[in-house]
Formats: structure tokens, C-alpha cells, sequence
């Protein structure tokens, strides 16, 4: 017996989240073009040529010229050909994860006869789920850290919202009682924590000592999920193996520069990368999105506290521990793109931080590493992708070697057009290969490529050091009064380019011919300029609302960092009081087993609406309150 969904009540006809036609989900086309287009075969192919033809070009000792802008320039490139032939590698893997196991799993998702007591109603959100006959529960976990109301609303809707029988629980490391309130009056499961030890993934350890069900969404506060969720990624879960099933990070708010360009910048990689890492059972978590089986994560001990880039060291533990992950190109949930530089460089900060420091303490070649080969490789690239955001940098002050100390990096033998068909046919490919991918040439991703390098010599120093690095809201638009504050070393490079192509443009004057330095030191200056010129525009803005905005009575302060970023302050009072709740409620319970007298109840005793969180093994924990 077949039931068509139900529209939900709550959900608005012009929400992007409302059923567009009477068709069960299971009709519906895959949400990605395919990855195997003879179209891009192609353009791959030739991409390929063209990298190892300029690999060559570039070690052909007889077009070496000077030895320190050689070096700088092979160093660069070496990073960037590396990546770009593993990127074509994983792309020609990549293969459709969905078996024939994946597609009977579906089919019986849900059970007939359960759905016929059900049919009265029609919610499609009550439906019991199953696998392999057996019940299915789900828990579907939205993280909150201080993200507005709005936000947290429209996400929690929507998780509701989501077709087959799941608990929907907020967790919130904000301590916000406007949140709490939140949760009650949309009907979700409630969970704050006095600490924020561990940060996100210690906020998902916390929760999952209450929420029990045996498979568990994460969702962060600013990612709406689709009605489908559950019945494009569950079915997995009928392989014994899978840990996880992760989906596309895809944005809906991609409505300025900075937010298309961070939001192209991801494009490639879930379009096709992570399809092609399916292949090498690699495909990695990215905290949001995903499906986890619950006895997985316990295997490991529960996801990665240790670092803020907690997504892929779990996937990386649950890969040395022999599970698999499954990747689905499939736009499940849509969420928000940074949309400043402020949010941008937070964002891009951490996330490389992360990445380098799997790369300095794990070492994922390493034969130590209970990793395939295919997986060592997989995680070396991705723990040295964010090198490629350095190499730029390397680059930009090859041009400044030839005009003030005619320092060149191929001899003069090497005439320009030579030169420069090497060149073409290494980089114009894959602006062409990137165009494919996105559908369309973007010049914000190209500006962001060429101007992030100093975000990711912090990660990379804070990582090789251990410094740590502050946990901030991905969608945010900042609190700082102005983006120069998170662009200093761009400004100071821009300053110096401009003055190197001065100096070049004069000297070029002089001798009555354009170098080829004076051109390439001219786009890089256009390129940061463009940046220069996104800041501007930012801080315009800023200063804008800020006329236009009525004074405000003092702010309430912000929530505590994640322990780690500063000293963190516990009220010792709370946590008295907390454990006295705990031992009173635990005394009044013995008392009715042996019959003996209650305790005194002149005290204060907990509100009837909440209940201490039970660690594992029903160990009382009195940093945690929940409400159901």
C-alpha cells in the first residue's frame, strides 16, 4: 500500500520547502547532472594533458632561469599540478553509490500495515521507518551556537518537517532561554550544557546521551533540511558497514560577492570530488548534513573532540576502525554562505586549521595508518589541499624578483609565446574544467583563490605551533566594525604591488618595451584590488545600517567560547544546585522502591518540565539539562 505525503500544515506554498507535485520522492530526478558527460571527459582529458605538459616544461633543466624565482615558482606549481591531477583522478572514479541493495531498502522504508493505522492522518512525518524489517528510529540533532531566532526557527521547521518517524532535538551551546522557549513551542527535544567542552562535537557527544535512537542526523542551525532527507540517505544504512552518509553543502544565499564566491569555491568539490572518493570508500563528514549509525560513532568513542575540524577527524577514526561512508551528490538541505570577509576568513581559518593538523600530527601516508592505500591518499590530499591557497602568495612575488633585480625564473632563451602556450594549456583548461563545473566562469571564485593565501599561512602556523582557533557561526555577517580588520596583510600587499607596478610601468617606459613582469605584476594587482574594492563596499554598508539603526540599550553579553579559545568561568553555584536536584530527585526515587518516607520537600526541587541528562551508564551528569 502506497500514501502520498501529506503537505505539512506549518510549511508556507511559497516556503522553497513545499511539495511541488503529487509524485512520491523516490520519482524524482537525481538532484546533480552526472559527472560522466562525454563533455567533460574531454575537457578533463585535455586538462590532464596540459598539466603534465607544463610539469614538464617547468623541470626542462634547459628552460631554468635563476635559481630563487625558479624555486618559488616550482614550489607553487608542484602544489598546484599535484592537486589538479589527483582532482582529475578522483573525478574519473567517481561512480553512483545508489546499488540495487540501496534501491530495495527504499522500497521498503516504510512499512504498509504500519502506515494503513496511520492513514487516518496522512503525516508523513509519523510513518514508521524501517530497515531490514526492523524498526528504524531517528534522531535528527540541529547544533546551536547563538544563531539568531529566525534562523533556528526555520531550520527546526523544516527538520520537523521531514517525512518518516524521527525526534527532532535542538541542542544549544548558547544557553539561550529564548531558544528553550523555541523548542517548546515547536515540539522539539530540548539540550544545553553548562560547558562547552569540545565545542560542536562536544555538544553532539552531550546529546547523544539522551537521544538513543540507533541513527542520527546532524543539521547546524542555518542548513534547512528537505522533506526527503530520511529517504535518500537511510536506505544506506542497510549495509551493516556504512558510518555515515553524508550529503552536498549547498547555499541558498549566494547573493553577493563574497558569499558566490565562497559558495562557488565548494562547487567542484561535491559535485565531483567527494562522488569520486566514494570509489576509495574516503568520501570524509562536513559536520552538517550527514546521517551517523549511532553504534559507529560509540565505537570510536564519539566524535572527534579535539579539534575544531571535527568532521573529518571522525571520518578519518571511523576509516582506521574499518567502517565505510557513503557520499550522495544529492542537495538535501540548503544552508547560508558566509556572506563578509569577516565571516569568509573565519570560516576558510578553521577549516584549514584542520587540515593542516591532520597533516602534522596524523600524517596520513604513514604506514602506522590503518588506512588503505587509497585512503592515505585521499586524506594526504585533503589534509595539504589548503596549500593550494598558499601557492598564489608564492606567486606573487615572482614578478617583484625581475623588476627590481632581474631575477627571472625561465632563462632568456624561452621566448614569450613558447612560454606562455605551456602556460595556457595548464591553467586555461582548468578555468575551463571549473567553468564546466559551475556552469558558468566565476570571477569571484578566482578573486578569493588569489587573495586567501594569508588566511591560510595563519591555519598553517597555528597549526604547526597548536595554536587554537575560535569557534564562529559559518553564516554570520560579523560583528566587527570593518573588514579591514581581517584583510591587514592584503592591504599591505596590495600597497606593495602597486608600488612594484610603478616602478615597473617607468622602468618599462624607459627602455621602451612592456615585460612580461609589468603584466602579470598588473593582474595580481587588479586581482587584489577587486578585493580592496569588496571591502570598501562592505564597510560602506556597515556604516550605513549603522546610521539608519535607532540606539540600542546595552548588548547581552555573547555566549562563552568553546573551552580551549579562553578561560572559561563555571558557576559553581549551578553546579551545585544542579547535582543537589540530582541527588534529591534519586533520593525520592529509593524512597518509593523501599516504601521508607520521602525526603523533605520544604527545599527547592526541579521544574517538572525538565530532567538531568543520564551519562552512559546511567551515571547522573548535572552539566546538562533537558527538556522533552
Amino acid at each position: 500500500m502506497r500514501f502520498r505525503p501529506a503537505v505539512p500544515t506549518h510549511l508556507s506554498d511559497h516556503n522553497d520547502l513545499a511539495p511541488v507535485d503529487d509524485h512520491r520522492p523516490n520519482t524524482r530526478r537525481w538532484a546533480t547532472r552526472a559527472a560522466y558527460s562525454p563533455v567533460m571527459v574531454v575537457v578533463s582529458l585535455l586538462a590532464l594533458i596540459g598539466i603534465l605538459a607544463y610539469g614538464w616544461f617547468l623541470l626542462n633543466p634547459g628552460n631554468r632561469g635563476d635559481l630563487l624565482p625558479w624555486l618559488l615558482v616550482v614550489a607553487a606549481e608542484a602544489i598546484l599540478v599535484f592537486h589538479a591531477l589527483m582532482a582529475m583522478w578522483t573525478m574519473l572514479s567517481a561512480s553512483d553509490p545508489r546499488s540495487f541493495a540501496f534501491h530495495a531498502a527504499k522500497d521498503r522504508l516504510y512499512d504498509a500495515d504500519a502506515n494503513a493505522e496511520l492513514a487516518d492522518t496522512d503525516d508523513a512525518t509519523e510513518w514508521p521507518l524501517h530497515l531490514a524489517d526492523e524498526p528504524a528510529d531517528v534522531d535528527v540533532l540541529i547544533t546551536v551556537y547563538g544563531e539568531p531566532l529566525d534562523v533556528i526557527r526555520r531550520t527546526a521547521t523544516a527538520a520537523l518537517a521531514i517525512r518518516g518517524a524521527h525526534g527532532t532535538w535542538i541542542l544549544d551551546d548558547g544557553r539561550s532561554d529564548a531558544v528553550r522557549d523555541l523548542a517548546a513551542e515547536l515540539g522539539c527535544h530540548y539540550v544545553r550544557r553548562l560547558t562547552n567542552h569540545g565545542a560542536k562535537a562536544g555538544n553532539v557527544n552531550n546529546a547523544l546521551t539522551v537521544a538513543k535512537a540507533p541513527y542520527f542526523v546532524i543539521l547546524d542551525a542555518d542548513f534547512v533540511p528537505r522533506p526527503e532527507f530520511l529517504e535518500e540517505t537511510l536506505p544506506f544504512m542497510a549495509d551493516p558497514n556504512v558510518a555515515l552518509v553524508q550529503t552536498p553543502q549547498t547555499y541558498g544565499n549566494m547573493h553577493n560577492i563574497i558569499s558566490r564566491g565562497a559558495g562557488y569555491m565548494q562547487t567542484m568539490f561535491y559535485r565531483f570530488i567527494q562522488p569520486g572518493r566514494n570509489s576509495f570508500n574516503a568520501a570524509f563528514s562536513v559536520g552538517t548534513n550527514v546521517l551517523y549509525r549511532r553504534s559507529a560513532v560509540l565505537d570510536i568513542g564519539g566524535l572527534y573532540v579535539d579539534s575544531k575540524s571535527e568532521d573529518v577527524w571522525t571520518s578519518l577514526t571511523l576509516h582506521e576502525r574499518g567502517w565505510r561512508s557513503v557520499y550522495i551528490p544529492a542537495t538535501l538541505a540548503v544552508g547560508d554562505a558566509p556572506e563578509t570577509i569577516e565571516a569568509y576568513t573565519k570560516q576558510q581559518q578553521r577549516w584549514a586549521t584542520g587540515g593542516f593538523e591532520i597533516l602534522f600530527t596524523h600524517v596520513p601516508l604513514s604506514p602506522r595508518r590503518r588506512l588503505t592505500l587509497d585512503q592515505r591518499l585521499m586524506y594526504f590530499v585533503t589534509a595539504s589541499h589548503y596549500l593550494t591557497g598558499i601557492a598564489p602568495g608564492l606567486l606573487l612575488f615572482v614578478p617583484a624578483l625581475e623588476i627590481f633585480f632581474d631575477l627571472r625564473p625561465v632563462n632568456l632563451t624561452v621566448g614569450p609565446l613558447e612560454w606562455f602556450g605551456f602556460y595556457a594549456g595548464f591553467y586555461l583548461l582548468q578555468v575551463l574544467l571549473a567553468a564546466l563545473t559551475m556552469g558558468t566562469f566565476r570571477w569571484e571564485v578566482m578573486m578569493l583563490a588569489q587573495c586567501s593565501f594569508p588566511i591560510y599561512l595563519r591555519a598553517l602556523r597555528n597549526a604547526f605551533v597548536g595554536a587554537d582557533t575560535k569557534w564562529s557561526v559559518t553564516g554570520a555577517t560579523g560583528r566587527s566594525s570593518s573588514p579591514f580588520n581581517f584583510m591587514i596583510p592584503q592591504v599591505l600587499v596590495w600597497v606593495f604591488l602597486l608600488g612594484t607596478t610603478a616602478v615597473s610601468i617607468y622602468r618599462d617606459m624607459t627602455l621602451g618595451y612592456l615585460n612580461i613582469a609589468t603584466f602579470w605584476n598588473g593582474i595580481n594587482l587588479i586581482a587584489l584590488s577587486a578585493f580592496m574594492a569588496v571591502a570598501f563596499g562592505e564597510q560602506a554598508g556597515l556604516r550605513g545600517r549603522r546610521a539608519t539603526m535607532p540606539p540600542s540599550p546595552d548588548p547581552l553579553p555573547l555566549p562563552p567560547e568553546p573551552i580551549g579559545e579562553q578561560v572559561e568561568m563555571l558557576d559553581r553555584s549551578a553546579i551545585e544546585r544542579a547535582r543537589d536536584d540530582v541527588a534529591s530527585l534519586l533520593a525520592g526515587r529509593a524512597a518509593q522502591q523501599d516504601g521508607s518516607p520521602e525526603p523533605d520537600e520544604t527545599g527547592p526541587r526541579p521544574q517538572p518540565i525538565h530532567r538531568r541528562a543520564i551519562a552512559p551508564g546511567d551515571t547522573p551528569n548535572p552539566l546538562s539539562e533537558v527538556s522533552r
